[in-house]
C-alpha cells in the first residue's frame, strides 16, 4: 500500500514499488488520504493480515509536497519537506487470533479508530483547477478540461485547533480499543506537522515530552512520510525496542485523522 498524495503516476505508483522490489505477484494499491496516509495505511493493511488471506504486507508513506506549495506563500512553504518511508507488517498465527495472550500483549496493531469531517476540507487542501480546451467535433466543437491543480492551500489557524481538539480524543479511543491506558504507552509518535501540536497533544495526555517522538526540525512536514521518516529513526537510534508501547496518530486534509496503537517487534 503505497500512502501518497503526490504520486509520479497520476494512476497510482504501488504497483512500479512492488515491481521494483521484485513482488510482481503484489495486490498493490495507493491510498490518498494526505498526512493521515500512513496511519490509514497502515490499519488497512493490518485488517488483511487479520484475515489471513495475506501473509505479508509493506506500507509506505512517500510525499513530494515541494512540487505543489506556493512558494509565494511563506505561511506554509516553509513548512513542508519531501520524504518517504516504509513499514513490514507480517502475520503470523497468533496475531491472527487474538492480541493478547497470557495477559501481554502480542506484537502488532493493538487497536485503532480512524475519522473524517468533510466540513473542513477547505482548511487544507490541493484543488484541482482545469483550463478550458476546444475539440474539434461536429458543430461549434466541444469544450473539455485540460487537467492541473492548484498550489496547496491551508489555513494554519484552523488546522491547528483541529488537530489539538481531535487527536487526544482519537488516541485515547484507540486505547481502549486496545484495553489500554496512556499509562501503557513508552512512545507518543504524532504525525509531524507543528512541535506545538506535539506539545499540546501531550499535553493533554499527561505524557511528557521525553516519550514524543519527533525529527520535524529536520525535514519539516513530509505529510504521509513522517510517520515512519520518525519511527524509522527512533529504531535506529535505539529509543524504540522490543516490546514497545507505541500511540500512533495522523492527522490532515480532508479533514481526517485516526489512531492506532502498535507493539513494536
Amino acid at each position: 500500500i503505497c500512502a501518497t498524495s503526490s504520486p509520479d503516476d497520476m494512476f497510482g505508483d504501488a504497483t512500479s514499488i512492488a515491481a521494483g522490489l521484485g513482488a510482481t505477484n503484489a495486490f498493490a494499491y495507493d491510498l490518498t488520504a494526505a498526512c493521515s496516509g500512513f496511519l490509514f495505511g497502515t490499519v488497512t493493511a493490518g485488517q488483511f493480515l487479520h484475515c489471513g488471506s495475506i501473509k505479508n504486507a509493506i506500507v509506505v508513506g512517500a510525499d513530494a509536497l515541494s512540487r505543489w506549495v506556493d512558494w509565494e506563500d511563506r505561511n506554509s512553504c516553509i513548512l513542508f519537506g519531501d520524504g518517504a518511508g516504509a513499514m513490514v507488517l507480517t502475520n503470523t498465527p497468533d496475531t491472527t487470533e487474538n492480541s493478547i495472550t497470557n495477559g501481554e500483549c502480542l506484537p502488532g496493531i493493538l487497536g485503532y479508530a480512524a475519522h473524517s469531517n468533510g466540513k473542513g476540507y477547505n482548511d487544507l487542501k490541493c484543488a484541482y483547477e482545469g483550463t478550458g480546451q476546444i475539440v474539434a467535433t461536429p458543430g461549434e466543437g466541444t469544450t473539455v478540461s485540460k487537467g492541473s491543480y492548484q498550489r496547496m492551500s491551508m489555513n494554519g489557524r484552523e488546522v491547528y485547533k483541529f488537530a489539538t481538539r481531535e487527536v487526544p480524543t482519537v488516541l485515547k479511543e484507540a486505547l481502549d480499543a486496545a484495553g489500554l491506558t496512556v499509562d501503557d504507552v513508552d512512545w507518543l509518535l504524532l504525525h509531524q506537522a507543528n512541535i506545538r501540536i506535539m506539545e499540546t497533544v501531550a499535553n493533554r495526555l499527561g505524557m511528557p515530552m521525553e516519550k514524543v517522538i519527533t525529527n520535524l526540525s529536520d525535514y519539516g512536514n513530509t505529510s504521509a512520510a513522517s510517520i515512519p521518516l520518525a519511527l524509522d529513526e527512533a529504531v535506529r537510534k535505539g529509543q524504540v525496542k522490543k516490546g514497545d508501547i507505541i500511540a500512533c496518530a495522523g492527522f490532515g486534509a480532508g479533514l481526517s485523522w485516526g489512531s492506532a496503537i502498535i507493539r513494536w517487534d
